[in-house]
């Protein structure tokens, strides 16, 4: 009996330790459930917490930067989950914003499939390269780096032999950009890409119009400058089109005010004196079209110069309510000049 009794409580120990270790493991496990998968980390009445991670950036480094901003307990419990995930080398680089109720399994997860914050930028149709640089460095990226990657004329040397830089060739659109060192540079490449994109259908076009791809971006540039009414693009890319056949210099102010930046003397206004700049820009000083694009044109500007009005325009002037009078005959324009500009003074032949 006194054996058995003896067996009996070491059984009854090994139970209850059995038992304890059993609780232990699920408490345990409750507890690192709760911690990764159910503990809110952040609230979602909080400020959102921004974070940049660079290329190249420890699984270690992370986790103190988390940590820094409160969104995990303690670095070890960030890599000990991400060991367990097996995700400890599937974490993207980028710009986060980390916002709402998160746990650290909604972190690891964001980081994962690299939900970075996103930020638009939008290039309305006709700016020049300096004027895109400037919308670029108001939305945060580099003005410089922007400039620089404009630069990058192997990008459509394929498309254009002659091309110095990207001027023209930066299509107009909304991107969304994300916070990284080289944002610029991807910026510029897909915004090429999307000129790409759109150009492509025209192409074919070109022979028909005895055009270069070079001289028809110049020319949409040019009436993407002259106008922002979708139903006159097609005729002003007729008038300058006649213009040129006839020998007769375009005379447009966008060329002017174009030479004049180039200058650095733009001030916002253009003067009489101006249309006679010393630039091969100014096209009322020099026939035919400008060296290159004098901004980016949109599709809709691009699709105008290769299906121009079938007019026989060679005039315009504006009616200073956005809207142009357009004329076949010199004495018609001036008549029209003289109706709508009287008290602004302005060169003739245009």
């Amino acid at each position: 009996m006194p054996r058995a009794a003896g067996l009996t409580a070491r059984i009854a120990s090994l139970l209850r330790g059995a038992v304890l270790l059993a609780l232990l493991a699920a408490t345990a496990k409750y507890a690192w459930e709760y911690e990764t998968t159910r503990r809110p980390m952040r609230l979602a009445s909080e400020a959102p917490h921004p974070l940049a991670i660079e290329p190249g950036a420890s699984a270690e480094s992370i986790g103190e930067a988390l940590r820094g901003l409160g969104l995990v307990s303690h670095p070890m419990v960030f890599r000990a989950y991400l060991l367990q995930r097996g995700d400890g080398a599937r974490l993207r680089a980028g710009e986060y914003s980390f916002e709402g109720t998160l746990t650290l399994e909604d972190i690891v997860n964001k980081l994962v499939r690299g939900e970075v914050s996103r930020h638009d930028i939008t290039f309305p149709e006709g700016r020049a390269l300096g004027e895109m640089a400037d919308i670029a460095a108001s939305k945060g990226l580099s003005r410089d780096a922007f400039l620089k990657a404009a630069q990058q004329a192997a990008l459509v040397r394929d498309l254009d032999p002659q091309a110095a830089d990207l001027e023209g060739y930066l299509f107009p659109d909304t991107y969304d950009v994300g916070r990284r060192p080289d944002a610029a540079g991807v910026l510029v490449a897909r915004m090429v890409q999307r000129f790409r994109e759109v150009a492509t259908p025209f192409l074919a076009a070109l022979a028909e119009r005895s055009l270069t791809l070079r001289e028809a971006v110049t020319l949409a540039s040019l009436v993407e400058l002259e106008t922002a009414r979708a139903d006159e693009r097609s005729r002003i890319a007729a008038v300058f089109l006649n213009r040129l056949k006839k020998g007769m210099p375009l005379q447009t102010d966008p060329t002017v005010i174009y030479a004049l930046r180039k200058a650095g003397t733009w001030d916002g206004n253009i003067r009489r004196k101006d249309l006679a700049i010393e630039s091969p820009y100014n096209t009322y000083r020099y026939p035919g079209l400008p060296p290159g694009p004098i901004g980016s044109p949109g599709r809709e500007a691009l699709q105008a110069v290769m299906a121009p009005a079938d007019v026989k325009d060679l005039y315009f002037v504006s009616r200073n309510d956005g809207s142009h009078e357009f004329s076949e005959t010199l004495a018609q324009h001036e008549r029209a000049v003289d109706r709508y500009q009287r008290h602004r003074p302005r060169a003739q032949g245009r």
